[in-house]
């Protein structure tokens, strides 16, 4: 089983919930907006035996030539966009949701960006981004979702095909969910946005920008520990130096 981080790049968010590019090696935090967090935006793709998975789908930007950033990043990594059997979703804000779907500019019209994989999605999670109930929400890149035969409503815990795991854990938004991808001795753990980066885990952290940040912070304690026991290698949305990390 094969992680390979699918970084976009480094970005600040304040509470305008607007992403703005930021060059590591240039850029000054200092000279952003108060309040400004620095966090990578960083999908997942994994190579298991019978699949070819990603987690999250990024922002959406599209490069110069056109081409949709999670595809060219696929493609830098030998992998065919097309290739992609599942994509899974912890939660529908912005920044995990932009690449659900591409717009063609010429049709004016929207298509899935994986038209060959299953897309996974909580059921209720769509409902309340759907709602516009938070200015963290896109609709449009995601509202296809529910006119395509191309995706499975997952409600509560369950098992997809045997070995991937996914538990609703709510904490950063209502129906936000996690996985755990399990090959062979092997456990990949992607905690989206209740365990976005490797210092979280460390430490009693509560997020203000949370739903229920007091939540977030014991589910990071609780996998941290149980990580630690079973060997998980961590992947990490949002670390800035620390995609992953491993037991």
């Amino acid at each position: 089983m094969k992680n390979i981080p699918l970084s976009e790049g480094a970005f600040t968010v304040d509470k305008t919930k607007q992403f703005v590019a930021f060059d590591k090696n240039k850029d000054d935090l200092q000279q952003r907006s108060t309040g400004s967090l620095l966090v990578e935006v960083q999908p997942f793709c994994i190579v298991t035996k019978n699949d070819i998975i990603v987690i999250d789908t990024g922002l959406g930007f599209t490069n110069k030539e056109g081409v949709l950033q999670i595809h060219q990043n696929l493609l830098n990594n030998g992998i065919n966009p097309m290739d992609v059997t599942k994509v899974l979703m912890s939660h529908l804000h912005k920044d995990h949701s932009g690449g659900v779907s591409i717009e063609d500019k010429i049709l004016h019209q929207r298509f899935v960006s994986f038209p060959h994989a299953m897309y996974y999605v909580n059921k209720d999670e769509l409902a309340f981004g759907l709602d516009k109930a938070n200015t963290s929400y896109h609709p449009e890149d995601f509202d296809i979702l529910t006119k395509t035969d191309k995706v499975i409503f997952t409600e509560g815990n369950g098992i997809i095909d045997g070995y991937i795991r996914y538990e609703v854990t709510g904490g950063h938004s209502p129906f936000h969910q996690v996985f755990w991808i399990e090959e062979e001795d092997k456990i990949i753990f992607f905690g989206g946005d209740v365990a976005p980066q490797l210092q979280q885990m460390k430490s009693r952290f509560i997020a203000k920008y949370d739903f229920n940040g007091k939540k977030c912070m014991e589910l990071r304690q609780q996998w941290w520990q149980t990580g630690q026991q079973q060997k998980w290698t961590f992947l990490f949305y949002h670390d800035i130096k620390t995609p992953f990390f491993a037991f």
